[in-house]
C-alpha cells in the first residue's frame, strides 16, 4: 500500500517515526511529508533513513515531478500525526500553502488524521469545528488520549501510541474509498506493469477433515501470499486471493478474497479462473483422510485400552500440475503466455538440500518460476521474515532475497513475474 504520512510541527512528532516503522516493517511503501515546522522537532536525516526516501516540505522542489499533485493522486492512504491545531484549520479551509496541504486537496483516497495540542486547544470551539467539518468529508479522526502534555499540563490532547494510530489507519484504508463532500470517489488503480492483468494467489494451509471437529493441517498463516496479494495489486493487476486464512484489512480492502478450507477446494476455484497469472504460495496438504467420520471420532474408556483410530491417508490433488497441465493444454497462444509460480516449502534430507529438491521440483511440475524456501517449526511459518531462492525454468541462475521481509520477497516474486510477460 502506497501511503503519505503527514508530520506537522508538534512534540508528539517522535511518535510519528515509531508510526512509521509500523508501515515500513508491515511492508508499505510509506512517503513521508513534513511540514516546515515538524522538522524543528524531528530532522530531515531521521525520516529519510526510515522511509528510505528523501523528503521535502514545499512545493517548489523537485518541480518537475509535479509532487503537489502527484502524491495524493497516486496514494492508497494519507495519515497526518501529529496533526496540529493549525493544520486542523487549513486543512477544514482547503487552504495549500505547502507539500502536506496540497496533498490532502489532491487525495482520493482514505485520509486519517490523529490530533495532538494542549487541552485549552483541542478543546476551543473552533478546533472542535473544524474536526467536525473533516469529519463530515469523510476524514478518519483518531480522538486524542488524555494524560501528560508538555510540561506539567495533563489532559485530553496527547497524541495516541502509534500502534492505535496504525490499526485506526488499516482500518480506513480498508473501506477503499472516501467521502469526498457527498460523492464516493473509488481508488483506481489504472498505472504499473501488471494493469490489466489478472492475479490469482492462493495462501494459507489447507484443512483436511478428520470429523466436524478435527483436521490434519499445516503450520502456513498465509502472510507470504498476503504479501504476493498486496504486491501484485501495487502493480495495477485484479487481484483475487483464494485463501484459507482471513487476509488483514489492508490487504482485503485491495482483492478479491476467496474463502476455503480444503485443497479440493482450493483446485475447483483455481482451475475455473484461469488468471494470466497464478501464484500457489498456499501450503497444500499432500494427502487427506480416505474417509471423513460424520460425528466426532470418541475416545475408548475401557479398563486397559489404549486403542486409538487409523486414519488412511489418500493424495489430494496436484493443484500447481494440473493449472500448468491446463494452461499448456490450451491452443491459443494467449492462454500460453499465462504465468505460473510454485512454492517449494523444503527441509532438506539426506538426499539433498532445499535447492536440490526445489530444482527438481521445478522441472517435474512445470511451472515459470519456483520459489523456495527453507520450513520448519519457527522457520518462515508464521514469521514475519524469510529467505526465498527464486528459480525461472528458462535460467539456470538463482537469485536468493533475504533474510527480509515476507513483503520484499513478495515484491521480487511479482516483479519477477511481470518481468516474464514483457519478454514474452
Amino acid at each position: 500500500m502506497r501511503i503519505v504520512l503527514g508530520v506537522t510541527g508538534g512534540i508528539a512528532g517522535y511518535k510519528a517515526a515509531l508510526l512509521l516503522r509500523l508501515f515500513t516493517e508491515s511492508g508499505h511503501d510509506v512517503t513521508v511529508v513534513p511540514t516546515s515546522a515538524a522538522l524543528e522537532f524531528v530532522g530531515a536525516p531521521t525520516w529519510e533513513a526510515l522511509s528510505g526516501k528523501p523528503v521535502q516540505t514545499g512545493v517548489f522542489e523537485n518541480v518537475h515531478a509535479v509532487p503537489h499533485v502527484k502524491l495524493g493522486q497516486s496514494a492508497d492512504l494519507v495519515v497526518v500525526a501529529p496533526a496540529t491545531a493549525d493544520l486542523l484549520a487549513k486543512a477544514a479551509c482547503g487552504m495549500a500553502n505547502d507539500l502536506l496541504t496540497n496533498t490532502l486537496l489532491t487525495a482520493r483516497c482514505p485520509v486519517v488524521m490523529a490530533p495532538a495540542m494542549h487541552t485549552e486547544m483541542w478543546l476551543h470551539p473552533a478546533t472542535q469545528a473544524n474536526v467536525a467539518t473533516l469529519r463530515e468529508r469523510g476524514v478518519t479522526i483518531v480522538e486524542p488520549a488524555s494524560g501528560r502534555l508538555t510540561g506539567a499540563d495533563t489532559g485530553p490532547g496527547r497524541l495516541p501510541d502509534p500502534d492505535v494510530i496504525y490499526e485506526a489507519a488499516l482500518a480506513a484504508a480498508a473501506s477503499g474509498t472516501r467521502r469526498d463532500g457527498a460523492e464516493k470517489v473509488p481508488v483506481a488503480r489504472e498505472q504499473g506493469p501488471l494493469a490489466g492483468r489478472t492475479v490469482l494467489v492462493t495462501a494459507g494451509g489447507t484443512r483436511e477433515a478428520i470429523d466436524p471437529v478435527r483436521y490434519l493441517g499445516n503450520r502456513s498463516s498465509g502472510k507470504m501470499g498476503f504479501a504476493i496479494a498486496a504486491a501484485a495489486a501495487d502493480l495495477g493487476a485484479k487481484v483475487t486471493l483464494v485463501t484459507t486464512a482471513t487476509p488483514p484489512a489492508d490487504v482485503a480492502s485491495r482483492v478479491d478474497v476467496v474463502m476455503v478450507e480444503s485443497a479440493r477446494a482450493m483446485r475447483e476455484k483455481v482451475l475455473e479462473a484461469e488468471p494470466d497469472l497464478l501464484v500457489m504460495a498456499a501450503a497444500v496438504a499432500d494427502f487427506r483422510p480416505g474417509e471423513v467420520a460424520t460425528s466426532k471420532i470418541k475416545k475408548t474408556h475401557g479398563p486397559g485400552d489404549d486403542s486409538a483410530p487409523v486414519i488412511t491417508l489418500v493424495r489430494n490433488p496436484d493443484i500447481l500440475a494440473e493449472a500448468v497441465a491446463q494452461r499448456d493444454a490450451k491452443a491459443d497462444s494467449e492462454a500460453r503466455r499465462r504465468v505460473i509460480v510454485g512454492f517449494a516449502a523444503e527441509t532438506g534430507d539426506a538426499d539433498g538440500d532445499v535447492l536440490f529438491h526445489a530444482r527438481a521440483k521445478l522441472a517435474r511440475k512445470g511451472c515459470d518460476v519456483l520459489v523456495a524456501n527453507e520450513v520448519g517449526d519457527g522457520v518462515t511459518f508464521g514469521q514475519d521474515e524469510s529467505t526465498a531462492h527464486l528459480l525461472r525454468a528458462d535460467s539456470d541462475e538463482v537469485v536468493t532475497v533475504g533474510p527480509a521481509p515476507k513483503s520484499h520477497i513478495a515484491a521480487a516474486v511479482v516483479d519477477l513475474a511481470a518481468s516474464i510477460f514483457t519478454t514474452q
